[in-house]
């Protein structure tokens, strides 16, 4: 019996590793280059390079991992990536100026936050059509964040003191809960117990109860805190702060910072592997994603990628 081995070149490995590969990939858009790296979480190197509009920002992939939904601000369109043809393959307009971008637990709904429209955007990731479209109270909203329990849409805004929240079964703003000056970044954990919320201009945290819709705690972070990260057992969350090229660490148990780490410059937006050991952090301003290690909570490496990363996203 003749025992035939099959070589497959560069490319076309990434492209079948990306399928059956055990280490997930980070997606980060970059927003003055276009395009979108994909990095291995595994190495940590960036293995494809996707164009991706003129200006990508918020990003969120299906439920399935083969699709990524990115917004491209200055097109007010939501694009699809199909990840195994590595290329854009659809765009759903969104209105004027869109930001963040996320996905419902069930993996139906893609929500996006449209800064000019003051609006929430909810796109059927099925139909590919625009089945909602939220007004919420705070002006130029930023982010849209599903709770795990896919009960709640909190909304964060660049002009407001207040973190809008939507009814998904109504789709409509039914509560605020007041907090500082410019929310940012949003994370729930797990149980949707809690949110946390960054508030730059405040560079505070602010903690919500989610049933009672009143802030807990408010906890001072770094200069210009922003982005939101947490760890998929919950015992911690991660913000970055803009200013001060860090990371701060919260302890859920006490809601206390427990440690702070050094980054690359004006660290954004994050994400978190699935076995919750490492955390990519958006440093835009050093057009690299710089990784932690959250056992030792000190900085692995900083990973080249394109200019002025906005954030990532990880399956």
């Amino acid at each position: 019996m003749k025992i035939r081995i099959l070589f497959l070149p560069a490319a076309a490995f990434t492209l079948a590793c990306q399928t059956v590969c055990a280490a997930p990939f980070a997606y980060v858009p970059n927003e003055e280059s276009g395009t979108v790296s994909v990095i291995d979480t595994q190495n940590d190197t960036v293995v494809r390079t996707i164009k991706a509009g003129k200006k990508p920002r918020g990003i969120a992939t299906g439920k399935a991992g083969n699709t990524l939904y990115v917004s491209d601000q200055p097109n007010n369109a939501l694009l699809i990536v199909d990840l195994d043809k590595q290329a854009v393959v659809d765009s759903i307009d969104l209105g004027e100026s869109p930001e963040g971008v996320a996905m419902s637990p069930d993996g139906r709904l893609v929500g996006a936050a449209v800064e000019l429209s003051n609006s929430i955007a909810l796109i059927d990731t099925g139909t590919k059509q625009r089945v909602a479209n939220i007004k919420v109270e705070g002006k130029n909203p930023e982010h849209a964040v599903f709770s795990p329990d896919g009960k709640w849409i909190y909304t964060s805004a660049e002009e407001a003191t207040q973190v809008d929240i939507i009814d998904l079964a109504q789709r409509k703003e039914v509560a605020s809960v007041p907090v500082g000056r410019r929310p940012r970044g949003i994370g729930f954990l797990p149980d949707s117990s809690k949110a946390y919320v960054a508030c730059e201009l405040d560079s505070t945290i602010y903690v919500i109860d989610v049933a009672k819709q009143t802030v807990l705690k408010n906890i001072k972070g770094g200069n210009f805190s922003n982005g939101v990260a947490v760890r998929p057992d919950g015992k911690r969350v991660y913000i970055s702060n803009g200013k001060d090229a860090t990371v701060s660490v919260i302890d859920t148990g006490s809601d206390e910072i427990i440690a702070t780490i050094p980054v690359g410059k004006r660290p954004w937006n994050m994400a978190i592997t699935p076995d919750g050991k490492k955390l990519y952090v958006a440093a835009g301003r050093s057009d690299a994603v710089s990784v932690i290690d959250t056992q030792s909570n000190q900085k692995i490496t900083d990973i080249p990628v394109g200019e002025r990363p906005w954030g990532v996203v990880i399956h």
